[in-house]
């Protein structure tokens, strides 16, 4: 990771709130066209290592909040130019917390929420794109929704 990609701060970079799933994954929201279009097969055979790179992301994500309070320690002390010992670790930490977030951005898969696993497949129903829904928690896909209704407007497949 170059010098200008790395975080001034854990703070500035994620938020007092911690959102990671935004910092990485909200660029995806705003990508046009979308890049791929599964059918229900191709979504349902990637669930499998999707279930592996969602944990990764969030054992990742689970040990940035675990330095958190150092972190923010360290913040208030860059006046004096204290430093964090800890700041190799978190680096490491965050490079992998990315690589596995690029590798889901790579598949194509939507993640709409880190913390439950919430992921979409664009998909093509009836002459327009929808999205396949999934929750890390459920064995396959079984759900779509319209772009625009997100988890609420959840139909069977």
């Amino acid at each position: 990771m170059s010098q200008q990609q790395r975080p001034q701060n854990f703070l500035t970079t994620f938020g007092a709130a911690g959102n990671l799933a935004f910092a990485v994954f909200g660029s995806q929201r705003r990508r046009e066209p979308m890049s791929r279009l599964f059918s229900l097969a191709e979504a349902n055979s990637l669930i499998p290592h999707l279930k592996g790179l969602l944990a990764k992301v969030q054992g990742e994500k689970q040990r940035m909040m675990e330095m958190k309070p150092h972190l923010e320690k360290a913040e208030q002390g860059h006046i004096y130019d204290w430093g964090s010992l800890r700041g190799p670790e978190y680096v490491r930490i965050l490079d992998a917390f990315q690589q596995a977030a690029r590798d889901i951005e790579e598949l194509g898969v939507v993640v709409k929420d880190l913390d439950i696993g919430l992921c979409d497949f664009p998909h093509q129903r009836d002459g327009r794109v929808v999205y396949l829904c999934w929750k890390q928690d459920e064995e396959e896909v079984s759900w779509w929704h319209d772009l625009d209704s997100g988890f609420a407007g959840r139909q069977p497949v």
